[in-house]
């Protein structure tokens, strides 16, 4: 299960760290490789459910890349 799946009650509590990115960079790769496969093999209709996770995982990341305030300034230099 994907570590962006978290419950309502630990929602905000859990510390982002570099593992934490590290696994769902990981695991993004693996989506997007089981997508392509699906894909390839003509079942497009079977990866939308890694297509939804892949999604999740990406507004996630989106999310707390926009929520650092180290990102920007690292970006403009």
């Amino acid at each position: 299960m994907s570590v962006a799946f978290v419950p309502d009650w630990m929602r905000g509590k859990a510390e982002v760290n570099q593992e934490t990115i590290q696994q769902l960079l990981e695991e993004n790769d693996q989506l997007i490789r089981c997508i392509v496969e699906y894909q390839n093999k003509g079942r497009a209709n079977e990866c939308v459910q890694y297509q939804h996770v892949l999604h999740r995982n990406l507004i996630y990341l989106a999310t707390i890349a926009d929520a650092s305030p180290s990102s920007t300034s690292k970006a403009m230099e």
